[in-house]
C-alpha cells in the first residue's frame, strides 16, 4: 500500500509540474497575441521568471524524490523547445 501512496505522489507531483509548464505555454502565447513582441523586455522578463520558477518546483521535486531527474529535464526542455518554436513562428509572421 506505502508504494501504491508513493507512486500516486509521483504521478500527481508530475502532472501539477506538466500543468505549471501548460500553463507557462499558455502565458507566452497569449502575451505574444496580444500585449508584446519576443525582444520587448517585458516578455523576456515573464519568460525568465516563469521558466526559473518552473525549474525550482521540478528541483524541488526531485529533491524529495518525486520526480525522476531525467524526467523534470526533459519536461523543462520540452518546454524550451515549444516556446523556441512559438518564437521563431511569432517572428516570421
Amino acid at each position: 500500500m506505502a508504494s501504491e501512496t508513493k507512486v500516486d505522489h509521483r504521478e500527481k507531483a508530475y502532472s501539477l509540474l506538466k500543468a505549471d509548464a501548460d500553463k507557462i505555454l499558455r502565458l507566452i502565447k497569449v502575451q505574444m497575441d496580444n500585449l508584446t513582441m519576443p525582444q520587448c523586455p517585458l516578455y523576456e522578463e515573464v519568460l525568465d521568471t516563469q521558466m526559473f520558477g518552473l525549474s525550482r518546483e521540478i528541483d524541488f521535486a526531485v529533491r524529495l524524490g518525486l520526480v525522476d531527474e531525467n524526467h523534470g529535464k526533459e519536461l523543462l526542455g520540452s518546454l524550451e523547445r515549444e516556446l523556441s518554436m512559438l518564437h521563431e513562428a511569432y517572428t516570421k509572421k
